[in-house]
């Protein structure tokens, strides 16, 4: 039986490929080590399957179509970006297991989205980057959420979509061993009022929040409260969320936290701990 064994929280900020050494080197440091400690207990773990789930960036998608949630259930390759300084190339995917979730998905009322073939932004491809590639034979299940362009995917919905992850990774009859990021935030804002902005307070409450396990109060963050005191780049708490769905009952174990103003966001990182 296929069993999810471990999760991660984390940036997928385009500048730790595009500028890596235009931050603080101490926090640079601090920052790329952290995705290190992520690769080290993804091996520890054995994991076979990383299931990433991000955002688009008005990359893939555009006015033509937002979808709520999208799940890529066949080729895929990326970065879509050429300045990210990542080699474009085919990326293995789970494709039986993404289908599985998909289907499971359906029957649980998840309105998925699918694509059968898809070039990844970099909401997927930097933590592929990071915290795939160096761990040999992870697969990667990539998962956009709608955290960018109003209407909003509701947090409750995200949620609710990782627990329907769960539903299929368990019922899934393959002997998988799956790990689950959500990416993205903390605090940023992009192409608005207030770009450049760090709200260290505002991250370090969010922090404390899945730290505590408290996905009530995570919920209960109405957007406007999130855009207001982190930014429209905050939203993406919504892959963090969607992350915990698929761990009933964790908390989290902050690994790092850094303000980094020369990439204009606090970026955290933490490893979601399963209840007892």
């Amino acid at each position: 039986m296929a069993e999810i064994v471990g999760g991660f929280l984390m940036p997928h900020n385009p500048m730790l490929t595009l500028a890596p050494q235009a931050a603080d080197p101490e926090q640079g440091k601090v920052i790329f080590d952290s995705f290190e400690k992520i690769v080290n207990r993804v091996k520890e773990l054995e994991a076979d399957t990383a299931i990433i789930i991000g955002d688009d960036h008005y990359t893939n998608f555009g006015p033509h179509c937002f979808p709520a949630c999208l799940i890529a259930t066949g080729d895929i390759d990326g970065p879509v970006e050429p300045f990210l300084n990542i080699e474009r190339a085919p990326m293995a995917n789970n494709e039986e297991l993404a289908q599985h979730i998909l289907k499971t998905g359906y029957d649980e009322g998840i309105d998925w989205s699918f694509a059968k073939s898809l070039t990844v932004d970099h909401s997927i491809a930097i933590p592929h980057h990071l915290a795939v590639k160096s761990v040999p034979g992870l697969k990667t299940i990539p998962i956009y959420l709608n955290a960018a362009v109003a209407p909003l995917l509701p947090s409750k919905r995200a949620y609710q979509i990782g627990e329907s992850i769960k539903h299929a990774v368990e019922s899934w009859s393959g002997n998988e061993r799956v790990v689950v990021y959500g990416t993205g935030g903390i605090s940023h804002w992009v192409g608005s009022v207030g770009m450049g902005r760090i709200n260290p307070e505002f991250d370090h409450r969010i922090l404390e929040m899945f730290r505590n396990g408290d996905i009530e109060g995570l919920i209960a963050l109405d957007d406007e409260t999130i855009l207001n005191e982190g930014g429209d780049g905050c939203l993406e708490i919504k892959n963090w969320i969607c992350a915990m769905g698929a761990f009933p009952g964790a908390t989290t174990e902050t690994i790092s936290y850094e303000a980094v103003p020369q990439w204009i966001t606090g970026m955290g990182f933490a490893e979601i701990k399963m209840a007892a």
